[in-house]
């Protein structure tokens, strides 16, 4: 891959260089929660800027259905990396329309413009290779270089990811190539032991990571909504807790293999329990119940892991050389059920090891919970690029930006 430095060393004074970001940031409303997306991107902006291109931001946010949506604008974050980067930042309410032309054309050397979400344009996200590649000639006319540095979006076949860096010529930007060079130590020549926290929602999120760790990590401990699937597959009652019952056998399996290739599994010994999900806007009090992850009444859920596995955790986490953590432990979002995500942030910011927070709502509760990204080795901009980069799978936007 040719990089960033290569790049400025050939010089881009003048040149229009499109920047393929990930500002997909967490909105309320207008209002952004989590900007860690927009910092991390924003010293290759900065440099590239600095050295007198005229560089050409895009991204995507959310999921809209290729039709603009206000509630998906980039205006908000187009905004916030002006004031990151402390000078003016164009905006363009268009991809490759009137006003993406125009601002570009406004631009002059050291200037920056973000043009609005790309998946307001059907060929953004299209399965289909004319339409997708079509696409990706619009938004090749308007730059004369390509710069990747997207690390939440390699792992799709889009056309700002994967069809426009075969139409310019490329190079992978500084966040990109940080965050490759993070995960090749989660995956070659790993200090030991190496543990993974693995939390979250749905275990079917993360059965291919879990599969392809079974050979590569010293323990795997288990938190989050998943959790409550791995009990199950134990025989235990999980009472109204989140459950993939389709996925009980899977893991039955999966703890089988973890077995007899001497990897340990660690699960909730108990739970904070509620008779239902809190609500998260008005954070209102729940009065939660700790009981054993073994006795979960049938009318309560499962929202966090409780004291007992806090300390199991941390005790599990202590003497680890590496650890990769992605998703969080409970609903960390309510105050009530916050302490297991809290936990095992804890225990890795005091931690010697060398601590990879896995992207996604791991990285915005580390965040949102007060820890100084400084305390962990690094903390990724990509939950889902970050797990199939660890699932060994081939990435298309890391494919399209080798030589």
């Amino acid at each position: 891959m040719k990089t960033i430095d290569q790049l400025l060393a050939d010089g881009v004074s003048g040149k229009r260089v499109f920047v393929r970001a990930d500002l997909n940031v967490p909105l309320d409303g207008a209002t952004i929660t989590d900007d860690g997306r927009i910092r991390a991107v924003a010293p290759t902006i900065a440099r590239l800027a600095e050295a007198g291109a005229r560089v050409i931001v895009a991204s995507h946010l959310g999921r809209p259905k290729g039709a603009p949506d206000p509630a998906f604008s980039l205006a908000p974050a187009a905004a916030r990396l002006g004031e990151i980067l402390g000078a003016p930042v164009a905006f363009a309410t268009d991809t490759v329309g009137d006003s993406a032309r125009a601002a570009v054309d406004g631009l002059a050397d050291g200037q920056v413009a973000v043009i609005e979400n790309l998946r307001f344009n059907p060929g953004e996200t299209s399965k289909d290779d004319a339409e997708r590649g079509a696409f990706a000639d619009q938004l090749a006319a308007l730059a004369d270089v390509y710069v990747g540095d997207g690390f939440g979006a390699v792992h799709r076949k889009h056309a700002s990811v994967y069809d426009l860096p075969a139409r310019l010529p490329h190079a992978v930007g500084d966040l990109i190539a940080t965050e490759v060079r993070v995960l090749k130590r989660l995956t070659e020549d790993v200090a030991r032991p190496y543990a993974v926290v693995l939390g979250g929602a749905k275990v079917s999120d993360k059965l291919g990571v879990i599969d392809n760790l079974l050979g590569k990590a010293d323990r795997i401990l288990i938190g989050g909504g998943m959790a409550y699937t791995f009990l199950k597959a134990q025989g235990h009652e999980v009472g109204a807790s989140l459950l993939q019952e389709d996925q009980v056998p899977v893991v039955q399996d999966y703890l089988k293999r973890a077995e007899a290739a001497g990897v340990e599994f660690v699960l909730p010994v108990d739970v904070l329990v509620a008779p239902g999900f809190p609500d998260l806007k008005t954070k209102a009090p729940t009065n939660p119940t700790t009981v054993a992850a073994d006795a979960i009444p049938a009318d309560q859920e499962g929202l966090d892991i409780g004291p007992e596995t806090c300390k199991l955790y941390a005790s599990k986490l202590a003497d680890a050389a590496t650890v990769f953590w992605n998703g969080p432990m409970g609903v960390f979002e309510h105050p009530d059920y916050a302490e297991g995500t809290r936990a095992v942030a804890r225990a890795l910011a005091d931690s010697p090891a060398f601590s990879v927070v896995g992207g996604g709502d791991s990285a915005a509760a580390v965040r949102t919970l007060g820890f100084d990204a400084d305390a962990f080795g690094h903390i990724s901009t990509g939950g889902g690029a970050s797990l199939e980069y660890l699932e060994g799978k081939t990435l298309p936007g890391l494919a399209a930006l080798e030589d």
